[in-house]
């Protein structure tokens, strides 16, 4: 199954500042090597926003032109908008680009691996599969 990764786990892979970081890097080096990593858009802006040298910038860019983006669609925004609306009438919050990973997910039957809690408590509430790291 192919694995939609967020935001969290692309920035605790790139920071490695503990030994939690570790299980992280080592899942997402197996999902990369087994081509089951999945990006969108949106995701990818927030992965490269507020890099503060040029070059870094520009390494981690062509680092990520390996992997395509998911096309979008107009039934991805409606989802996403649905999904975020579900969720507020619970007095749950959540970003726009959350909703909509969870929306691309539901639509493309893809797994999310993300550390934000969040999701976790979004998942009551609509139809997402996390994914789960293997021994944890």
């Amino acid at each position: 199954m192919k694995i939609i990764v967020d935001t969290c786990v692309w920035s605790q892979a790139l920071r490695r500042n503990s030994s939690k970081d570790e299980i992280i890097i080592k899942e997402l080096t197996e999902l990369i090597r087994d081509v089951r990593v999945q990006l969108i858009g949106p995701i990818r802006q927030e992965i490269l926003s507020g890099i503060k040298s040029e070059e870094q910038f520009i390494e981690l860019r062509d680092y990520f032109s390996a992997f395509q983006d998911l096309i979008l669609k107009e039934v991805d925004y409606e989802k996403a908008a649905e999904f975020f609306n579900i969720c507020r009438r619970k007095g749950i919050q959540g970003s726009n680009t959350d909703f909509l990973i969870c929306a691309v997910a539901f639509h493309r039957d893809l797994e999310i691996f993300t550390t934000d809690k969040d999701f976790k408590i979004f998942q009551k509430y609509i139809p997402i599969n996390l994914y789960k790291i293997k021994g944890v």
